[in-house]
């Protein structure tokens, strides 16, 4: 399991930057996800790399 957190704002991002982080719910500095680790999320983390926090979470 990966816990994404946005961390910087998305005022100057990307279209596609601001849609990948609407499809994964993140709208607010801070937000957080918790997501299964596959290879959509790698995919998504990877256009968002410079916004966000990546931590690893075990249940």
């Amino acid at each position: 399991m990966k816990k994404v957190t946005l961390k910087k704002s998305l005022i100057a991002a990307k279209p596609n930057q601001k849609a990948t982080a609407q499809s994964l719910g993140l709208r607010k500095i801070g937000d957080s996800i918790v997501h299964a680790d596959d290879a959509v999320l790698a995919g998504k983390i990877k256009v968002l790399a410079h916004l966000v926090a990546v931590e690893t979470v075990n249940d």
